[in-house]
């Protein structure tokens, strides 16, 4: 280095020296410990006090590393761990045999867990005086170590490996200080890049002017030293633009999105200082963006939140004033009037009392009254309604006189509803178009204002249930009136359910609002048959909302007492709902222009449709989801995935995925039931004898292909799942036997060939399971023939009995992420035979799982709530020979027997037993002493630490696999329990 160090007195020197050494026995948060000199002793005390140059402190750091750079970088990493307000400190060994991010757990654990505050966030000029100091020891330590020392592929890769670590932790204190440091880190070594670049381009204009020297004069040597140097320069650049790469990628690009504002601040001022310092290599767009991001960031400085409230309220002065008079000029224009009646959710209130200006207040109610009464659209009158609750918010004087106003404008409206009902229901039939209007507009008005306020005390459900009861039993209700009635009615409902939740209902207040409940509910079902459309989607979306909302979720939270409420749609009701997403969400486009009634549609009216059958489909999925509708039901909405992925792939994919979140084992289930629903529709088509080259057919296999990609690359996670499939599919392929005899194929044989776009996510040793159970089924003469009929049959077999290299490493879930964890990660993986010994064991565990297994004996019967039941080929009742009795042991006792109702897989064949006893016992052994440790990994919550352990090399997966040839032979049949 050119800088000159200034002369230290001996005793200073000394108290320094000390300091260094003495690092990692101090204490933070702020409380130096001191020797009996009264001496700061740490890194970090000596930067805080800041008493001592700071390029002394970096001068005696250095000194320090040249003699034993592991003590020099203990003493560095306390320094960063102290100045995180941490009371922990790191310890030799730990640095020596711990991974960065084991220290940083451990220190964790040390935070002082009753304050919050941390050096960077102290109060006091003492610690602002730190933060500068803390800083600075930054930048004089990369500019003291540029020529040396941080090339040295050991200093500075330790030091950025844990600021990455410190800057990604949970902890606020660790996130803000790493920044901090890896950020004043950046802009030191942006320092060093730039004057390495100036370094180079001297060089290389020395190198030039030598080299154009004529030949005589020309130095060889010196143009071998520029060379030289140039190289060394060069070197030292990409080390650097290395570094700078790591910190800028590994830590900038999380953190200034931070969630803590201070944090995203640091990281865009030190860009800015970049783009200053070396605008050639960060003045450009790929840093420039990030700025740009920031620009939308919400969190204001003191100063724009003070402009921003003294802008708002001279904008609420101004339209306080203003307001009342543009409402009434432009009263008569329905579009201006909501858009006008959207500014006083932004005003500031209490100018309406601290500016004694009540009367603008009147002003503005008169005026929204008389907007009321003239307009009947959805966008004013809801504008009307939401004005009106802003205005009443409880933390305003101004609430009472609003509150008066209002009450007022609704008994108005509902004395007008009250009495244009009773007309209207004494007319009956009669009724002419005033009637209608009346009732109709008043109803609209009420409706919007019960959306936002609690109306309950007018009792409006009572009139509205009138009114649907009368268009339900005589059909002559308008349908616009039955739709206002309908969403009146539910509004109603959920604020009698507020207040019970708000507070401490008796058993009457239940049972009242179960009745009213009960009553809207069997109301809403009755009108899903209605001829008018909009009514059927208006009682089909509250129907949905309702049971979702009354579900069982009704009681958690300690709302036990709630249970009352709770309703749960019956097989009937389920069906209904099933049965109208069917008509109405799965429609052609040419149906779809046919119920627009010839009217021409536009490419506007086609997407509001669109959006309204996808919130239809969303509604009933939901359903599904949460459990208030039976699984099962989700098979009538999975078989249109392919044909309608378009219009709603996103909903049926993200129902598919939250239903096998629910139980792995039902959506399995469910997936085979669809695709066996769309096989029975092709046959009542087509016949038995499909087409297997067919566009029908080729669909079916493609979707069947789809369903078997949504089940991941993990298959021990959905070993169990697409087991059962399996069993379900073969069930069904040979429920019927031929009536022309056994030496024809059953009907429902070609499903064997949709099956098998399934096999390719069985493990090899279930792949011999599946095999054997198939061959239950089969007779001698089945097996033998290879007509084009029995291809299906062939096909499917085939997929059974090959094994390639993918079902080798099909044990190895989640590879591609353990590749790419950190050479250090190594350290603590457990031996290749006791990871053998833990393989096995899991692979037997879900066989064993009595209590929490969902039993999956027995065919799947057709669900009762389907528009499309699973049909089957017409044929009479003599022709429908069931399959044959099995063998001994089969599944009729296994279904009776609840011993036996481990797992379908879980049963081997009788004829193995004795080799499987004697494999058994030794395998037992292995097994005791790892199935504790093998039930932890087993847990979802640890599965990042499972597939590190069952992270291994191809040819040990190879002798893996075959361990498990000879000790998971497992069968359908009934056998002995395993281990």
């Amino acid at each position: 280095s050119t800088n000159k160090k200034p002369r230290k007195s001996p005793g200073e020197k000394s108290r320094i020296e000390a300091g260094i050494r003495g690092a990692g026995r101090g204490r933070a948060n702020g409380h130096p410990q001191q020797n009996g000199e009264g001496e700061p002793v740490t890194l970090f005390e000596v930067v805080k006090l800041g008493k001592s140059a700071m390029q002394s402190v970096v001068d005696d750091w250095i000194e320090s590393y040249k003699q034993d750079r592991d003590i020099a970088l203990l003493d560095l990493i306390n320094f960063f761990i102290q100045c995180s307000g941490c009371r922990g400190t790191v310890r030799i060994e730990m640095f020596r045999n711990m991974q960065n991010a084991e220290i940083i757990r451990k220190m964790t654990e040390e935070f002082d867990e009753d304050s919050g505050d941390y050096p960077l966030t102290m109060p006091g000029p003492q610690w602002k005086k730190f933060r500068s100091n803390f800083c600075e020891f930054i930048g004089v330590l990369i500019r003291q170590c540029q020529y040396s020392i941080i090339y040295d592929e050991y200093m500075m890769d330790t030091v950025i490996s844990l600021l990455t670590g410190l800057s990604d932790s949970q902890v606020r204190a660790f996130r803000h200080t790493s920044t901090l440091a890896a950020m004043k880190l950046m802009t030191a070594l942006v320092n060093v890049a730039l004057n390495l670049s100036i370094h180079q381009d001297n060089t290389q204009r020395q190198y030039e002017a030598e080299r154009n020297k004529m030949i005589g004069k020309r130095a060889n040597e010196r143009l071998e030293l520029l060379l030289q140097k140039r190289k060394e320069l060069q070197e030292n650049q990409d080390e650097i633009e290395n570094m700078m790469n790591s910190i800028f990628k590994g830590i900038f690009v999380h953190r200034y999105r931070d969630a803590i504002a201070e944090i995203r601040a640091i990281c865009i001022e030190e860009i800015g200082v970049w783009m200053k310092m070396y605008s050639d290599a960060f003045l450009n767009d790929s840093y420039l963006k990030y700025v740009g991001w920031t620009l939308h960031d919400r969190v204001l400085t003191a100063k724009e939140r003070k402009t921003q409230i003294d802008d708002r309220n001279k904008l609420t002065e101004h339209f306080i004033i203003t307001l009342p008079m543009l409402l009434s000029k432009y009263s008569a224009d329905a579009e201006k009037v909501a858009n006008l009646l959207q500014i006083p959710q932004y005003f500031d209130l209490e100018i309406y009392s601290t500016g004694r200006m009540e009367k603008h207040l009147d002003a503005l109610l008169k005026q929204i009254k008389f907007v009321v009464e003239k307009h009947v659209e959805s966008d004013v009158l809801e504008a009307c309604s939401k004005t009106y609750s802003i205005l009443c918010s409880e933390e305003y004087t101004i609430q009472n006189r609003v509150d008066i106003a209002r009450s007022q404008l609704i008994d108005e409206f509902v004395d007008r509803f009250n009495h244009s009902v009773e007309d209207l229901l004494q007319e009956g039939e009669e009724a002419d178009d005033d009637d209608i209007y009346n009732v109709l507009s008043t109803l609209k008005r009420l409706t919007s204002f019960h959306n936002a306020h609690d109306l309950t005390k007018w009792d409006l459900f009572g009139n509205c249930y009138r009114l649907l009861k009368t268009g339900i039993e005589h059909g002559a209700m308008p349908e616009q009136i039955v739709v206002q009635a309908l969403q009146c009615s539910h509004y109603s409902i959920l604020w009698q359910l507020v207040k019970i939740t708000d507070g401490s209902p008796s058993k009457e207040d239940l049972l009242v609002l179960r009745k009213t409940v009960k009553s809207f509910l069997a109301v809403c079902q009755q009108c899903l048959s209605n001829v008018n459309t909009p009514v059927k989607e208006q009682a089909f979306m509250l129907l949905c909302d309702l049971l979702m909302i009354f579900s069982h979720q009704l009681m958690t939270g300690g709302r036990e007492g709630l249970q009352p409420l709770v309703f749960n749609p019956d097989t009937g009701l389920q069906s209904e709902l099933l049965s109208f997403v069917m008509d109405h969400v799965f429609i052609d486009q040419d149906e779809e222009n046919q119920s627009m009634e010839g009217d021409e549609e536009d490419e506007a009216n086609k997407i509001e449709a669109l959006h309204k059958r996808r919130n239809l489909l969303a509604a009933f999925s939901k359903l599904i989801i949460y459990d208030i509708v039976d699984m099962h039901a989700a098979a009538d909405i999975f078989k249109h995935y392919m044909k309608y992925y378009n219009d709603y792939g996103d909903i049926i994919k993200e129902t598919l995925s939250k239903t096998r979140q629910i139980d792995k084992i039902q959506c399995a289930k469910t997936l085979i039931l669809s695709l066996q629903q769309l096989f029975n529709e092709l046959v009542q088509e087509q016949g038995p004898n499909l087409d297997r080259t067919s566009a029908h057919v080729s669909g079916i296999k493609e979707l069947a292909r789809r369903f078997a990609l949504t089940f991941g690359l993990d298959q021990i996670k959905t070993r169990e799942a697409v087991a059962t499939l399996h069993k379900d599919g073969i069930e069904f392929a040979f429920k019927y036997q031929n009536q022309k005899g056994q030496e024809y194929p059953p009907p429902n044989l070609a499903f064997l060939e949709v099956l098998s776009e399934f096999s390719s996510k069985l493990l090899r040793q279930d792949k011999k399971t599946v095999h054997s159970y198939l061959e239950k089924f089969l007779t001698e003469q089945m097996m033998e023939r290879r007509e084009d009929v029995w291809l299906p049959l062939i096909s499917y077999r085939n997929s059974l009995v090959t094994g390639g290299e993918d079902d080798r490493m099909s044990v190895n879930s989640g590879s591609s992420s353990s590749k790419t964890s950190s050479v250090r990660n190594k350290k603590g993986r457990p031996p290749l035979h006791k990871k053998r010994v833990e393989d096995e064991s899991l692979d037997n565990t879900w066989l064993n799982r009595t209590d929490t297994m969902i039993q999956t004996p027995g065919p799947l019967a057709a669900p009762q709530l389907t528009s499309t039941v699973l049909r089957e080929n017409s044929r009479p009742m003599g022709d429908q020979i069931q399959e044959p009795e099995s063998e001994h042991g089969s599944e009729p006792d296994f279904l009776h027997n609840p011993q036996m109702q481990i797992s379908w897989l879980g049963q081997p064949k009788l004829e193995d037993l004795n080799r499987k006893d004697r494999t058994g016992m030794n395998y037992m052994k292995v097994r005791t002493g790892v199935r504790h440790a093998v039930r932890g990994l087993m847990e979802e919550d640890a599965e990042p630490i499972f597939e590190d352990v069952m992270m291994s090399s191809r040819s040990q997966l190879e002798d893996m696999n075959e361990e498990f040839e000879d000790t998971m032979v497992i069968d359908l049949g009934f056998g002995m329990p395993m281990f």
